[in-house]
Order: structure tokens, then C-alpha cells, then sequence
């Protein structure tokens, strides 16, 4: 098993939005196994969405899907959540 560390920040006043359009979003996500969680005391304007993962390969495949999802939509603009932030970071860590 894996956990999966998502971290935006976000554009100055718009981190409540970005955590809500997350959090939306992973509601979509049948198997998601997580949270979306805002900054208290942190560096400013920073949402996290941490998940669970089977395995390596599992994450590979989503991330593939969500690839052939985006090139399928009619919309070719990118999604909205990338206008809310302005950097963000991916780490993955394995549960022993």
C-alpha cells in the first residue's frame, strides 16, 4: 500500500476555491480513499490532497486514464484547477 501527496499552492486568495474544486473532484473518484485538506499552519495558500494507493502499477494506470479522459474531452482548454495555482508536487510513500 501506498499514500499519495499531492501539494498545491494556491494564487493568492483563490486556496478555498482550489480545495473545494478538489475535493469535488475526488468525490467523483469512486475508489478514492483520502482527503483534501487547507493550510492552518503551514506555508500560506497550500491545499493537500493525500490518497491511498494499492500499487505503483495502479497509480500508473490512473494516471494514464486521466490522460485518455483529457484528450477525449471536447473542451481543449486545460482544467480549471490548473488557473488556481501556482506550484505544486507530487510525492509518493509506501506504508509499512
Amino acid at each position: 500500500m501506498y499514500i499519495v501527496r499531492e501539494t498545491f499552492i494556491a494564487k493568492p486568495g483563490r486556496a478555498g476555491e482550489l480545495a473545494q474544486l478538489m475535493k469535488k473532484e475526488m468525490e467523483n473518484w469512486k475508489e478514492f480513499k483520502g482527503h483534501v485538506l487547507l493550510d492552518m499552519v503551514t506555508d500560506y495558500n497550500k491545499i493537500v490532497v493525500e490518497y491511498e494507493i494499492k500499487s505503483l502499477a495502479e497509480f500508473e494506470k490512473m494516471m494514464t486514464d486521466y490522460k485518455k479522459d483529457q484528450a477525449k474531452s471536447k473542451s481543449k482548454k486545460p482544467p480549471k484547477y490548473t488557473e488556481l495555482y501556482q506550484t505544486g508536487g507530487r510525492e509518493i510513500y509506501r506504508i509499512v
